[in-house]
């Protein structure tokens, strides 16, 4: 049984491998998608986050208005306040307080 020599192109191969290697470690850890930039989207995510829940309080302040001018029951100060607001009726004697 005769026993290669290793070759003058074995190690010039490992440290091609290496280098490749090396390169896409390098871009996983510091390129545009790399850890930072997980670390980024995790800050803006949590900024989303209260704003999302900004708007569903928002929302939920709108819905309650909403639900006093449904047909089936109208409040009627509601409707007093809209009806004053927009055809903009005032009596002399009152006072306006606006949020």
């Amino acid at each position: 049984m005769r026993l290669s020599r290793p070759t003058r192109f074995a190690p010039v191969v490992s440290i091609g491998c290496l280098l490749i290697l090396g390169y896409f470690a390098w871009h996983a850890w510091h390129g545009p998608r790399g850890y930072a930039y997980q670390e980024q989207l995790s800050a803006k995510l949590d900024l989303l986050d209260a704003d999302r829940l900004d708007v569903a309080k928002r929302r939920s302040v709108l819905e309650a208005r909403v639900s006093l001018m449904r047909p089936e029951h109208v409040d009627l100060d509601m409707l007093d306040e809209l009806a004053r607001s927009t055809l903009g009726m005032l009596q002399s004697n009152e006072l306006v307080i606006t949020d």
